[in-house]
Order: structure tokens, then sequence, then C-alpha cells
């Protein structure tokens, strides 16, 4: 394989996104698109974390459904949900019905306002785990990404939010997060949509402290 997949519009795309519309429409909109607004940074990492054990087309599907449960992850508002909320959840059929992910979204939810405290917002904390390119391996193919679960960088921020009381956010966790929200370009080469994320993270403001 060469990870690539030519779609039926003739377009040349990574090989995960299939030929399923709603992850077509993902892969080309939203994956590896650098991100900086907050709400959606925490949406992301919750949602990456729901993931484990699943696949991403399962929590794709179930979205909207996760945004009308936790408040469209506004975190102020997460932060506040009590036990009771947590048992209205398991009964929510539109979601995954896992106890302990829903308790770390909640968990995580009150240690975002904590990181917002000291570094100004949570994607001025996310984008410092930015990679340098040096740092990145020398070729993006099949082969290489197959394998490439975590990094170094990846490994750094699930140690330090986990040192800060956030669950559910293990190195292929954060890895998954950062590819998704633009911290990395991991399109294959020869995919259509790897020369236009490097032009949206080459514009791209870095938030800072």
């Amino acid at each position: 394989m060469n990870g690539l997949l030519v779609g039926k519009d003739g377009c040349c795309r990574c090989w995960w996104a299939g030929e399923k519309s709603d992850y077509v429409a993902y892969h080309d909109s939203e994956w590896g698109v650098p991100v900086d607004d907050d709400q959606r940074l925490f949406e992301k990492i919750c949602l990456e974390g729901f993931q484990s054990g699943l696949s991403w087309l399962t929590i794709l599907r179930k979205r909207e459904n996760f945004r009308a449960a936790f408040a469209g992850f506004d975190f102020e508002q997460v932060a506040q949900y009590t036990q009771k909320d947590v048992e209205r959840l398991l009964q929510d059929k539109g979601i995954v019905r896992h106890r302990r992910k829903i308790e770390s979204v909640i968990n995580n939810a009150g240690r975002a306002g904590a990181l917002i405290e000291e570094f100004g917002s949570l994607a001025a904390y996310f984008w410092q785990y930015e990679p340098d390119e040096q740092d990145r391996p020398g070729r993006c193919d099949y082969e290489t990404l197959r394998v490439l679960g975590k990094t170094a960088a990846s490994t750094a921020m699930s140690k330090d939010l986990k040192k800060r009381g956030w669950s559910f956010v293990g190195p292929t966790t954060a890895y998954a997060f950062m590819q998704s929200m633009g911290l990395v370009n991991d399109h294959v080469e020869g995919c259509e949509w790897r020369d236009r994320t490097k032009t949206l993270r080459q514009i791209f403001a870095r938030p800072t402290v």
C-alpha cells in the first residue's frame, strides 16, 4: 500500500478516509487544520479519550450527541456537572456510556480552567508541544504513519497533563489530538490535502502565553 486512495470524485486522499461521505468530509475540512479555539480543543481531546478502544468513525458519528450531552463542550459549564449528571449521561444512548470516560470529561473540564489561569488559553498550552521540523519523520508515508502511534512530543504532553490531574490523555490519545488539531501535518505524501494543510500551517498565528 502507498497510503493513498482515489475517491469517486477523482481526488487523492489518505487511505484512512475511505469512501464514507462523513469520514471523507472530516478528512477534507477538519483533520490537520490548525485550531486555536479553546472550546474546540477541549472537545477534541475529550472525544479522543472517548475513542480509546473504539474507532474514530464511531465517535464522529456520535459527535453531535456528545455536544448536546456536554453543553457544547463548554468546559466552564461541564466543570459544574455533578454525580446526578453522570447518572443522566449513563442513560444517554446517543453517546458512549462509559462511566470513567464521562467522569473524565467532567474532571478535565475543571483542570482546563487551571491551565487557562496559568497559560492564558488552552491553545497556548497545547501549541507549546508542536514539534520542531527536525523532530518529525523524514517521510510522511504509509509505512511511517501506520506505526507512528505516539511521539516524544505527545508523550511529554501526556505526562504533563496527567501530572496536572487530567485523565484519558495517554501518549497515543495525545498524538491523535495533535494530528487532528494541526499541531502536525500527517496527511500522507501524495494526498491532495497535504500541501493545503502545509499552507494553512504556514499562515497560522501560533498562540503564545
